[in-house]
């Protein structure tokens, strides 16, 4: 097994080469079906630039453990809660969850939280999809800390759609804060302002020899002359766009969000937090250290601070002695707004004969939800007021109640089916006078939209100029979606719909909205439940930037929501 090294990194780093991949799940199918993990969910201590602290993780790992599967495969995680003063829930972030909202994860929306010392078991099938996802918790800003890789890997026979590559590795983009992430975001609140930024960006885990105290907190990744190596790139950040680099090296994107592309050649690749992107990299490059490059986008105030700290890794050669320096990183690249553009712009899904593009051609519903930036009254606020954050005006409240408990369950007074399909008043969203044309309040409410089973949706995510224009990357949980068409302005939607692209846009979980911009996307509603979309940038969440759709049941049993299972935790 190929292995890394560093001076910088005291821990030897294993890198799967293609072959024990195979042995490791080329199984018989009665040992193959079922994929069982533990997650024990406990306080660590944890140190990074010279400060130590205490900090909630996954069995004592920071990132989490992997979870590795097979598409068609059963997979059951009981996460157990050691923490005292924690709720805790897992989202399986891009899994489907086929008619079982009850493991997605989500705390108030599919399940309420596992307390201390309680247990839940995600019980899950991974039906039709294969690649790279990911796992975090998704109560609080949990995730900062609670959060690691999910590779699910084609069925048995079954190749990749590209060169076989001769190793692959997991590359999970976080950030690291000295304090308390919990005490940060509440600091924050408290204020009514944005709570502080990181204190650095971390690659799987560590900052890079850039930092202080770092000499063993830097990841190296050794390669061997000549061979492929499948990288799979995870954006973990919990409020940070990213760009990834390797110098002197160009990647070929292969897949994202767990759906194959065509092939795309790129020096630089974007992710926002929760999307994940597959590159293919050769190393043909004269032998030597090359420094991995994690560094901040950010092309909007916003009202949230931006850690503009560049992470490194080690690409590092074999043979090569790790007295060498490496080849610096390429210059910074914050607010290259047209760089992150023309990389999206160019994705396209490889639309195969075995992995066809099923963008839906006619549309049942046409929504354009607007995302605004507000100002709410707080009277025990410093200022007397409060950031917050909308869609089509509504600021929207977490119940005390799983929403798919109370759909299923049919209970009354914890949401409304009224969620409108656009916003209150239309204006020039992202003009200058956008503020004074709507004002900077929103209405709070736990209101949800209402789906009819396997209707055709077409969503357009509205940037407006209320307080600040920003770009937003948006996650619609139980579903992919087809990003069919984005543009600078506001969305005109007699001219923007001719410039779709309906054969073969890029097929993902989570996209980003440009600043001053608009993304459409289309999806088809034939997964029942109760399926959360809202801002992947946590401070926004919080702030209210989220909603979720009802999907109603279809005809008959397999077109329901399962029932819940016996240990779902209860509020």
């Amino acid at each position: 097994m190929a292995m890394a090294s560093s001076r910088h990194h005291r821990h030897r780093i294993p890198l799967l080469p293609w072959a024990l991949v195979l042995a490791l799940f080329v199984l018989p199918a009665a040992q193959a079906d079922v994929k069982r993990y533990q997650f024990d969910i406990v306080m660590s201590n944890v140190s990074r630039l010279c400060h130590a602290k205490s900090m909630v993780t996954v069995n004592g790992s920071y990132p989490g453990p992997t979870i590795y599967a097979r598409e068609g495969d059963r997979v059951v995680v009981t996460v157990t809660n050691r923490v005292a003063r924690h709720n805790v829930t897992i989202h399986w972030h891009g899994l489907k969850q086929r008619r079982n909202g009850w493991a997605d994860g989500p705390a108030y929306v599919t399940q309420c939280p596992i307390g201390p010392g309680g247990s839940y078991a995600y019980d899950f099938n991974v039906t039709g999809q294969r690649g790279t996802l990911w796992w975090h918790a998704h109560i609080a800003w949990l995730r900062a800390t609670v959060h690691g890789a999910i590779v699910v890997l084609p069925p048995p026979g079954v190749p990749y759609p590209f060169p076989k590559p001769d190793a692959e590795a997991e590359i999970i983009l976080g950030e690291w804060w000295h304090a308390d992430v919990e005490a940060v975001e509440k600091q924050g609140r408290v204020l009514g302002m944005a709570p502080n930024a990181s204190d650095a960006h971390t690659i799987n885990g560590k900052p890079g020899p850039l930092f202080p105290c770092s000499e063993k907190h830097t990841y190296a990744l050794q390669v061997q002359w000549g061979k492929t190596y499948l990288l799979r790139i995870i954006n973990a950040a919990v409020n940070d766009e990213l760009f990834f680099s390797i110098a002197g090296h160009t990647m070929t994107v292969v897949e994202v969000d767990a759906t194959y592309t065509k092939p795309l050649r790129a020096s630089t690749i974007h992710l926002s937090p929760g999307q994940t992107t597959n590159v293919l990299v050769r190393a043909d490059r004269r032998p030597g250290r090359y420094f991995m490059a994690v560094q901040p986008f950010n092309d909007g105030p916003g009202g949230v601070p931006a850690d503009n700290n560049t992470a490194t890794a080690i690409l590092q050669y074999a043979g090569v002695p790790t007295s060498v320096l490496p080849v610096s990183p390429p210059p910074a690249v914050a607010n290259a707004t047209c760089l992150a553009a023309a990389f999206h712009g160019r994705l396209r899904s490889l639309n195969s004969a075995r992995y066809p593009a099923a963008v839906p051609l006619a549309v049942d519903r046409h929504l354009l939800y607007a995302i605004g930036l507000n100002i709410d009254p707080c009277a025990s606020c410093p200022n007397g007021s409060r950031l917050a954050a909308s869609l089509n005006n509504i600021t929207f409240v977490m119940p005390r109640v799983a929403l798919l408990q109370a759909h299923h369950e049919g209970i009354k007074g914890v949401f409304s089916a009224d969620f409108p399909d656009r916003p209150p008043a239309r204006f020039d969203y992202t003009g200058a006078a956008a503020p004074l044309r709507l004002g900077l309040g929103a209405t709070a409410g736990t209101r949800l939209s209402r789906v009819a089973y396997n209707a055709s949706v077409e969503l357009v995510l509205q940037d407006t100029r209320l307080l600040a224009v920003e770009s937003h990357p948006f996650h619609l949980h139980g579903y992919n979606f087809f990003v069919v068409g984005s543009g600078v302005g506001n969305f005109d939607p007699e001219r923007d719909p001719g410039r779709y692209n309906l054969v073969d846009p890029p097929e993902r979980n989570t996209v980003g909205v440009p600043a001053g911009g608009w993304t459409a996307i289309r999806f088809r509603a034939d997964n029942p439940g109760v399926w959360f979309l809202h801002c992947h940038l946590e401070v926004h969440t919080s702030w209210g930037l989220k909603m979720a759709f009802l999907v109603e049941d279809g005809d008959g049993p397999d077109e329901s929501v399962l029932p819940p299972p016996k240990d779902l935790p209860e509020c």
